[in-house]
């Protein structure tokens, strides 16, 4: 069919602020967009608030507006702009509201505005709660039992007849905003309130609960032949009751049987055909085990965090080839790497992506570490390893709060198996640690799972990971022998941990591994849609057989997850230095573990490790590598943690200096120099201890 020819400027509204739900997995989509639709010869009109963001660049689009994003500024712009199309379902939450709005206003009527990816009924069949629910009765796809209302008084009696526990469900709402999980009409009445004046329109589903089913989400990607393909498949290992954007999970599914993946995907396909979506969409299934039966909890007509998730794991770029299906392509025109074009996809890869969530409740008081239905996390990492058990330990390490395994967090090695048991009672951000203490301390498998609704399988290889540990524990003092260090790397041990368990210097770890020849490997995650494009994971578990060029390099280190005080606006910084440096005829290497973001999308850089930011994983890289040096200073304090020690391992430390880093960031050695030039400063001291304080 090829690109539309009537259209040629295309309005794309971004998604704003950073808020909890949408962050900057809607640059990565958005900046994709204009990268596609401007290599299709587009011209591109872009609005977005939000100044951290590389889509606001100016080179990314034709014309940018940063301004508010409402109804009344979108009719401005388009007054002036006259786009002929409208690309909403790019943008989040936020983007498919405001084309609601518009055309309920009469806006796209008035000015011919074409609305492409994601027709407005498609929007309100997928969004509003009651168009939803008749949609899904017409296809024979259950749903839980639920019933939408707009009043309190309504909303009280659909309580009633139901029964208790219920979810709330907000319609036009991202991140399970003003929703949650209730037990009794105490808490439904606050949560329904809240619910309701969350909503775009008024409307909260109040639904049957299916806690502690199994939570399954695929992600569909469909054209306008009605060619539809799978671009992932990705099973929550937390239950249902937990928001997908806290649950930890996998790709691909590691315990559901084909036969449910097909059906899965069987519902998906219809689903979106009735729905008319142009370009991915999301869908979440809840599964009972016991039963079989299957329902359907939501979709979304839009790039969603899911979406950059299933991207960065798969190698399927979800939000280029979107754009480039609304702007009237089809997929069997598109390159794909196996089988010569993307409607032949299916998703392949003999590797292990795990996504693990961040949060941040210690920077709020008062605030309760508990997981439920409104989602909580600040931010995400993904790894990738060639099993499980590399992959879960790899995304722990990435995490950034201290923690290179998943034992001997905060003090529960030291609590007993009743208060272990007891702590597990609700979702916590600190569950799996609980989980891997409870082994410990002799909780069977089965126990755990009555106590958590995760399956046996993946609470089985947490057990095998203590019984590692254990063993690993015997030769405390001592150097491991050479099976056991081999098994432990291969099962995703990182050396520090290991020195931490075995109260060594990491060097130590790393010398003795080295000596063996046990090394980090390299593997590619090829990309599709785009001609000859790869990224690359670590694994102890293969040899390395990726090739380096010996070209000029500078290695960049991201930012890692994002976090309260260190967000978008470092990867925008990792971005320009990586454009600098390609831009000054240097080979770019950037190094990071955010699937939400734009360094870690495919070209980028000219090569991308998609990797735990530690001295151990960023030392592989630069060994293999050998870049000129690595720059440190934009990622944020993630990569300035870990600078002191990489110099002291040889790595050339390009910029601000580490020394200088530690002036800065030592609050002692900074307020001595202060003292030597002379400049004031209010006065303070330096304590270690609360005694002291």
């Amino acid at each position: 069919m090829g690109k539309r020819s009537d259209i040629h400027k295309v309005m794309i509204i971004g998604s704003g602020p950073i808020v909890i739900g949408q962050a900057c997995e809607f640059d990565y989509s958005g900046t994709q967009a204009c990268k596609a639709l401007r290599e299709l010869g587009y011209q591109i009109v872009l609005v977005n608030s939000n100044p951290a963001t590389i889509m606001t660049d100016p080179e990314m689009a034709d014309v940018t507006y940063i301004e508010p994003l409402n109804l009344q500024t979108m009719i401005e712009i388009i007054k002036k702009e006259r786009p002929d199309a409208l690309l909403p379902n790019l943008g989040g939450q936020t983007g498919l509201n405001l084309c609601l709005e518009l055309h309920k206003a009469g806006i796209l009527e008035k000015y011919g505005v074409k609305v492409i990816g994601v027709q407005v009924d498609a929007i309100e069949r997928g969004e509003d709660r009651i168009a939803f629910k008749e949609t899904m009765k017409r296809l024979g796809i259950e749903m839980p039992k639920s019933e939408a209302v707009s009043n309190m008084n309504d909303a009280e009696k659909v309580a009633k007849s139901l029964g208790f526990p219920l979810v709330i469900r907000p319609a036009y709402t991202m991140g399970g905003t003003g929703g949650g999980h209730v037990h009794n009409m105490d808490e439904f009445r606050v949560i329904a309130e809240r619910g309701l004046e969350a909503s775009l329109i008024h409307q909260i589903l109040i639904e049957e609960s299916v806690y502690g089913w199994e939570e399954l989400e695929l992600e569909v990607v469909r054209d306008s032949k009605n060619q539809m393909i799978t671009v992932c498949f990705i099973e929550n290992v937390d239950a249902m009751g937990v928001h997908t954007g806290d649950s930890y999970c996998t790709a691909p599914m590691l315990t559901i049987s084909e036969e449910l993946q097909k059906r899965l995907q069987e519902y998906s396909y219809r689903i979106v055909e009735a729905i008319e979506v142009i370009g991915g969409t999301n869908i979440q299934f809840a599964h009972d085990p016991k039963t079989g039966r299957v329902v359907i909890i939501e979709i979304n007509p839009r790039t969603s965090r899911s979406s950059a998730l299933a991207s960065k794991a798969t190698g399927f770029p979800i939000a280029l080839v979107s754009a480039k299906l609304a702007a009237g392509m089809t997929l069997d025109e598109i390159p794909y790497w196996r089988c010569g074009t993307l409607d032949k996809y299916t998703p392949s890869g003999d590797y292990v992506v795990v996504k693990f969530a961040r949060w941040a409740f210690e920077k709020f008081r008062n605030a309760e570490d508990r997981l439920g239905t409104q989602m909580r996390a600040v931010g995400e990492v993904m790894s990738i390893g060639r099993n499980y058990k590399e992959a879960l330990l790899k995304a722990i390490r990435s995490l950034e709060n201290g923690r290179y395994g998943l034992g001997f967090a905060k003090d529960f090695n030291l609590r007993s198996l009743d208060e272990l048991m007891a702590l597990l009672s609700h979702p916590t951000s600190e569950r799996q640690f609980i989980m891997y203490e409870a082994l410990r301390k002799g909780a069977t498998v089965e126990e755990l799972y009555r106590k958590t609704s995760i399956k046996p399988w993946f609470i089985q290889q947490m057990k095998e990971l203590v019984e590692l540990e254990e063993e690993i524990l015997q030769f405390k003092g001592k150097q491991l022998p050479a099976e056991l260090l081999i098994r432990s790397k291969q099962d995703g041990f990182a050396d520090k941990y290991l020195a931490k368990l075995l109260d060594v210097p990491e060097q130590s770890i790393r010398q003795q591994r080295e000596k063996l020849g046990v090394n980090e490997a390299w593997e590619a995650v090829r990309v599709s849609g785009v001609k000859d494009a790869s990224y690359y994971y670590s694994t102890y578990n293969s040899c390395d057989e990726i090739e380096t060029t010996s070209a000029r390099k500078i290695m960049v280190l991201g930012g890692g997850p994002n976090r309260i005080g260190q967000g978008i606006e470092f990867d925008y910084c990792c971005v320009h230095a990586a454009f600098a440096a390609r831009d000054a005829g240097m080979e770019t290497i950037m190094v990071n573990c955010n699937p939400e973001t734009v360094s870690t999308d495919y070209d980028t850089s000219d090569k991308l490790y998609f990797e735990p930011l530690t001295v151990e994983d960023v030392l592989s890289i630069y060994e293999k590598e050998k870049p000129e040096g690595v720059i440190v200073q934009f990622g944020g304090q993630t990569p300035l943690n870990i600078s002191a020690e990489l110099e002291a391992c040889g790595v050339k430390i390009l910029g601000t200096a580490p020394r200088a880093i530690e002036i800065a960031e030592d609050r002692d050695l900074f307020r001595k120099m202060m003292h030597e030039l002379e400049i004031p400063m209010p006065k303070e001291e330096m304590v270690v201890d609360f005694n002291e304080a």
